[in-house]
């Protein structure tokens, strides 16, 4: 087994087709098949499972991923070591999607003009998706609503750094009744990002505090992909929904709704204990320079 031949393997894993895998990795279909027919050859057992046009993994090629993404992570860490004063080489960086859209733009900018060479790759999910990422080396860093729903990541071997804080509001229709507690909510349904969103867990358990019959009851939730359209839904009068009150600072027009001053919750970066790039230290650098918590190199 070679670097590159797994790390063709873990592109076509991901995108569960050779076509995508060789446009992403700028090779022919050809190149990518007989690279991974090698790599059958030499394991001795099948990694994927043709079913038309699409690639699945075997166990033996889930089994395989892991080990996978964990040689190409530290590869790309010794590349990195032997240049400790020139951030070079990739850095996988995940975050969620309103922390990339208000918090990430000038940090990222300053980062690729400091420091051209660097290829950053920044992919955006729930928080819990990246702490889940983050542990299987599928990223290297991620910022994370703390602490993230259904997992004692306490319990993790993460090192961990305090950017953001970030006020929460709770948006409501604009024709919905004055709200001061939980218990003036007139609606039962959240829009929110799927499982596994701290904001989303937040206002759920906001909501569940007002319900005096059944405050084991949760909240209906109508599952969206973005924030534009849990704001639409919020406007349409069916429901509520969480959102960060940078974010809606960004709107030029923001819509005429309910604003609700909901919690705090603090972002944060989250690598694996013992990370320690050149790259991911220029990277922690400027999102310190622009870090809005008390004490942040705490």
């Amino acid at each position: 087994m070679d670097l590159l031949a797994l790390e063709i393997f873990c592109v076509v894993a991901e995108e569960h087709s050779v076509t995508r895998a060789a446009e992403r990795l700028g090779r022919v279909q050809s190149n990518v098949t007989t690279r991974i027919q090698q790599l059958e050859e030499q394991l001795g057992t099948a990694l994927f499972l043709r079913e038309g046009r699409r690639m699945l993994l075997t166990p033996a090629g889930e089994t395989l991923l892991g080990y996978a993404q964990k040689l190409l992570t530290l590869a790309e860490e010794a590349r990195q070591a032997v240049s400790p004063d020139h951030p070079t080489g990739r850095l996988r960086l995940g975050a969620m999607e309103s922390t990339s859209l208000v918090r990430l733009p000038h940090p990222l900018a300053q980062l690729h003009a400091a420091w051209p060479e660097l290829r950053l790759e920044l992919r955006t999910a729930p928080s819990r998706q990246l702490i889940e990422q983050l542990l299987t080396h599928e990223i290297d860093a991620a910022l994370v609503a703390w602490p993230p729903p259904d997992i004692d990541a306490d319990a993790l071997a993460l090192d961990r750094t305090p950017v953001y804080d970030e006020p929460l509001l709770l948006a409501l229709p604009g024709t919905h009744p004055p709200v001061a507690s939980p218990k003036d909510l007139q609606l039962h349904t959240i829009a929110a990002f799927t499982r596994g969103c701290t904001y989303r867990q937040i206002g759920e358990d906001w909501m569940r505090s007002g319900n005096k019959k059944n405050a084991r009851q949760q909240p209906q939730v109508m599952e969206l992909a973005s924030y534009p359209a849990i704001l639409a839904c919020v406007a349409a009068g069916s429901c509520a929904g969480v959102v960060p009150q940078a974010l809606l600072e960004q709107l030029r027009t923001p819509p005429a709704l309910q604003w609700v001053p909901l919690a705090h919750c603090t972002t944060m970066l989250v690598t694996r204990q013992g990370y320690d790039t050149p790259a991911f230290t220029a990277l922690k650098e400027q999102l310190l320079a622009s870090a809005n918590v008390l004490n942040p190199h705490s």
